[in-house]
């Protein structure tokens, strides 16, 4: 791998600036894929040291996409006249090696961290996490869903307890049921599952892995818990958080379900009906014990804002995050720098770009806000801490964009929207397409729950009309099924691991960039007008948006 030094970060730079002249298009509004590239190369190079919170790699990080805002020529958007709005955190690790066991029919089994089971640092605010021979339960898909008629804890007392649950939905595997289908909700994601655990008082949580449902292997599961775990500051973390959390392999779970005397497929049966009830597994027990540290941090979100003509106090915003997993386990190449090329120096690029494209033209009437998210691998708690904390108000947001992990495969005929029929931000795109003779494309895999993973959701659950578009399918070179083996093989190979690096020989940007214009277009459009978009009726989001309706004219 090339490491740049800083002053090959500024030739880099240097060079950038010469490519854009020789390579700009005559429309100023075009965004340039030699831009982009140099921002992707300079922001995933080792001397950013994976782009970790609270590290070497994070001051690297803030300070040079705030130079890049600058020098794109926005002003500084975060409180006070900074650049940066601080987001207080809390930071945990597990210190040395945790013990951990399964005991079924009196024989102990240990338990390898990051083969057999990945454990996360507790985030209950202790210095120690001890669990001796705690009753397992297996608990379904660990959902409570009044709404629905659905709970998967009817019955049972579980205070003490470690339970077993199933990743995604219950209608992952089965026809349409009450769940809506394929599509995952909110309830399948992990993060529900694990809130819920704490709200039903289990000492701890284990989610049995499967790739299908979990929309990726295990080795993403490995590098995304087995290291430093971060949280916002919380006057009770008891209440969302148990006191252990953490991912099973498959095979360990279904060993461990036969020697008590189940069968895996047969109760994963049962877990998809609202007739399921927990399921105590005998004498199981589950066993950990292991120290933490844990300190408090301050990380930081990078803003930028370009004031609108007539209308500043209104808000069209644009997002992406800028970190990733720092430096962590060496792959098989020795390798410990999870550079995260795709993820996300490209939509930290778009967003420095865009950007760019605002400050050279015409002045919109709205003010328009660039933000690149912190801490977004430990549970999107940047744009989290933003929302709950925002510097600009939401009931007057007037919509906004988030950029995660564009695919540098070449052009395609479509935009994918995640999470398709939300808001009326989809028809002014689709608009916005046809006069380019492209469409939208709905996600193909709503399984994988995509819209609750990435940054806009904080906004969107607080009623902010939120867009969260993603490279198109549709490639004009290899069509459908070359885009599908791209990020099937990415998501193998590179998701969440040292290999996401920045490949000038093979990546082609020129999609990249017309995504990022088309971004760019639609959001002088909505920051030009006094359109307030909405959710559409059914979503949600809807309620919360309608409530405020009365803080805009």
């Amino acid at each position: 791998m090339k490491r740049l030094t800083s002053t090959a970060v500024a030739l880099a730079l240097a060079g950038c600036a010469t490519t854009q002249q020789a390579a700009s298009p005559t429309t100023a509004d075009t965004i340039a894929p030699a831009r982009l590239a140099e921002h992707i190369r300079v922001l995933a190079s080792d001397e950013f040291q994976g782009r970790g919170p609270a590290t070497a790699g994070e001051e690297q990080t803030v300070a040079y996409i705030a130079e890049q805002f600058r020098a794109a020529g926005l002003e500084p958007g975060g409180p006070d006249g900074s650049w940066f709005q601080e987001v207080p955190l809390h930071q945990y690790d597990i210190v040395g090696q945790p013990e951990l066991s399964l005991t079924v029919a009196k024989r102990r089994q240990a338990l390898t961290q990051g083969e057999q089971v990945a454990v996360r640092a507790s985030m209950r605010n202790v210095d120690r996490v001890d669990i001796a021979d705690a009753p397992l339960v297996f608990l379904g898909y660990g959902i409570k869903a009044p709404e629905r008629n659905w709970d998967d804890f009817e019955g049972q007392d579980l205070r003490g307890k470690v339970g077993i649950v199933l990743v995604n939905d219950p209608d992952f595997e089965t026809a349409p049921g009450d769940f809506g289908g394929k599509a995952m909700t909110y309830y399948g994601r992990w993060t529900y599952k694990y809130e819920e655990a704490a709200r039903q008082g289990l000492a701890g949580l284990l989610i049995v892995h499967e790739t299908a449902p979990a929309s990726y292997g295990w080795a993403t599961v490995k590098n995304s818990n087995t290291n430093t775990m971060f949280d916002i500051v919380r006057s009770n973390p008891a209440e969302v958080h148990p006191l252990l959390e953490g991912w099973l392999q498959r095979d360990v779970a279904v060993e461990l379900l036969r020697a008590a005397g189940h069968d895996f497929e047969a109760l994963k049966r049962q877990a998809q009906s609202r007739e399921f009830r927990p399921v105590p597994l005998g004498d199981a027990r589950f066993s950990a014990a292991f120290a933490v540290k844990r300190e408090t941090i301050r990380s930081k979100n990078v803003l930028g804002r370009l004031r609108g003509s007539t209308r500043s106090e209104e808000t069209v915003l644009y997002g992406g995050h800028w970190d990733h997993l720092g430096v962590g386990a060496p792959d098989a190449q020795g390798d410990r720098i999870y550079n995260g090329a795709v993820d996300n120096a490209t939509g930290v690029a778009a967003l420095i770009e865009i950007a760019r494209a605002f400050a050279r033209g015409t002045r919109p009437e709205r003010s328009v806000v660039f933000a690149a998210w912190t801490v977004e691998e430990k549970g999107l708690l940047g744009s989290e801490y933003y929302a709950a904390n925002p510097v600009y108000p939401l009931q007057t947001t007037a919509a906004g964009f988030n950029i995660d992990a564009l695919e540098p495969h070449g052009p395609a005929r479509d935009v994918l929207v995640i999470g398709y029929g939300q808001s009326e931000l989809e028809g002014r795109l689709e608009r916005l397409l046809a006069a380019g003779g492209r469409v939208v494309a709905r996600d193909a895999h709503p399984e994988a729950g995509y819209f609750f993973r990435s940054d806009h959701f904080p906004m969107a659950k607080r009623g902010v009309p939120m867009l969260y578009v993603d490279s198109g399918m549709d490639l004009l070179s290899g069509g459908t099924a070359a885009a599908e083996a791209a990020s099937a093989a990415y998501r193998k190979d590179r998701y969440h691991q040292p290999a996401d690096e920045f490949d000038a020989a093979t990546w082609n940007l020129e999609g990249m960039a017309q995504d990022a214009t088309v971004l760019y277009r639609l959001g002088l459009e909505l920051a030009s007008s006094r359109d307030w978009p909405n959710y559409h009726p059914g979503s949600e989001f809807r309620p919360v948006r309608d409530a405020s309706a009365s803080s805009r004219q």
